[in-house]
């Protein structure tokens, strides 16, 4: 978190539990270590150059160590009542305005993919034994791709960032309830908790960013 910066993201970790922690601990120093810039087209355009040598140096120490150490990142950067979201994998990014609730990213995923293709319905994604199977991650190719979305960003808006922990075992009415019944501290919290008590099968983490 950047709040100075106007910058958030979550990254979610894979290959194990250690060499998971490496990845996401890689990709969310480099975001920190970003260049003071100006502009929130030049704050994104920083950040995917950083990811990309994160992507190159997390490359490099799996091959010394002959395994995938990858993670993905979902990013979110506010500025002058614009946004601009990056990601790769299937962590997800959020709107929620009023009581509707937005999904700005789509998923970098093998379930995704049949479900663009046809040959699968969106509500058999969740559940699908490839559903935690993803196409695109920070360390995994030598050529990352980060895909840009962007928008209008309003006073009252809040802007949900999460790992697919949360994603795939908490629906969008669900998320809507807590975010709008509390504050941004108190509903991430009451998120994990929903989790923990549905078993929590992956780790979750979560961001919450409410604009005023």
């Amino acid at each position: 978190m950047r709040t100075d910066r106007g910058l958030w993201a979550v990254a979610d970790g894979m290959g194990g539990h250690d060499a998971g922690d490496v990845a996401s601990a890689k990709v969310t120093e480099s975001l920190l270590r970003l260049p003071i810039v100006y502009g929130l087209d030049n704050l994104v355009e920083g950040a995917v150059d950083e990811l990309g040598k994160a992507n190159g140096e997390l490359i490099a120490l799996a091959g010394a160590d002959d395994r995938t150490i990858g993670s993905t990142v979902v990013g979110l950067a506010i500025a002058d009542g614009q946004y601009r979201c990056f990601w790769a994998g299937d962590s997800r990014a959020y709107r929620i305005r009023g009581q509707g609730i937005e999904q700005l990213t789509r998923d970098h995923s093998l379930v995704q993919g049949l479900v663009d293709a046809g040959m699968l319905r969106p509500e058999e994604a969740e559940n699908h034994p490839n559903a935690n199977v993803i196409t695109r991650a920070v360390g995994v190719a030598p050529e990352l791709k980060i895909d840009v979305a962007s928008g209008d960003a309003r006073p009252g808006d809040q802007f949900l960032l999460a790992s697919d922990g949360l994603t795939r075992l908490v629906n969008d009415d669900e998320l809507v309830r807590e975010m709008t019944s509390h504050p941004p501290a108190q509903a991430a919290d009451a998120l994990v908790e929903t989790v923990l008590s549905r078993g929590a099968p992956d780790n979750v983490s979560i961001i919450i960013v409410k604009l005023t």
